[in-house]
């Protein structure tokens, strides 16, 4: 008997970090779900009230996506947070530090 679609779930994870706390919070959602709706099924904004959620930073398994993307079985929704410093800067301050011998 095949599975009633009204009813029928995924499972995904939604995944957050800060630089001290890193919570990922595995939940069953209904098929057809979007990675907005599972960021608020999961019930992360009320563990990081700070955290900002748009569509320039979300997405899954390290691939940005809208949204609206409609989740499949095993999708990881990571949200992602600013960089604190930038990647290219960060590296010329270590290029610059005198190696100890």
């Amino acid at each position: 008997m095949a599975p009633d679609p009204d009813t029928a779930t995924v499972s995904v994870e939604v995944a957050y970090a800060t630089p001290k706390r890193q919570l990922i919070v595995p939940i069953e959602v209904p098929v057809g779900c979007t990675v907005e709706q599972a960021i608020e099924l999961s019930g992360i904004r009320e563990r990081f009230p700070d955290m900002q959620v748009d569509r320039d930073n979300v997405g899954i398994f390290s691939r940005k996506v809208a949204l609206d993307q409609t989740l499949l079985d095993g999708d990881r929704v990571e949200i992602y947070r600013p960089l604190i410093a930038d990647p290219k800067e960060a590296r010329r301050a270590r290029a610059n530090v005198p190696r100890r011998r």
